[in-house]
């Protein structure tokens, strides 16, 4: 498992960098950073379950923000779109259906290590 995490930890710093370009990077940085951190804290069993649940919670509030958009993507013709680089300047909801499921990557990644520290406390 700690290769696991330090392989999702080098993921999460390496989609913080790309953000950069992004029309909003410094949430981006900051929520990957803070991914890439419980990543590396997970690989050598350091559990911060507290302020795991609050980000998570904090992200699917965030990912509620985005439903509309992904709503619109899904009744759309074409779902391929949300993989095409250049429809997200035709279509807002592509950019926001991208950004939903990221958050959705980190929740899943938080919720694994909540699970592996109720196990641990085992």
């Amino acid at each position: 498992m700690r290769i696991f995490n330090l392989i999702l930890a080098v993921m999460f710093v390496i989609f913080a960098f790309v953000q950069v370009n992004d029309p909003d990077p410094l949430i981006w940085i900051v929520i990957y950073g803070l991914l890439a951190a419980s990543c590396v804290l997970a690989a050598f069993k350091v559990f911060m379950p507290k302020a795991t649940a609050v980000l998570a919670v904090i992200l699917i509030a965030y990912a509620v923000s985005f439903f509309p958009g992904v709503q619109e993507w899904m009744k759309s013709d074409d779902r391929s779109l949300l993989f095409d680089d250049i429809a997200k300047m035709q279509y807002p909801y592509i950019e926001e259906s991208r950004e939903f499921l990221g958050l959705l990557i980190c929740v899943a990644v938080l919720a694994m290590h909540l699970v592996r520290w109720k196990r641990s406390q085992v």
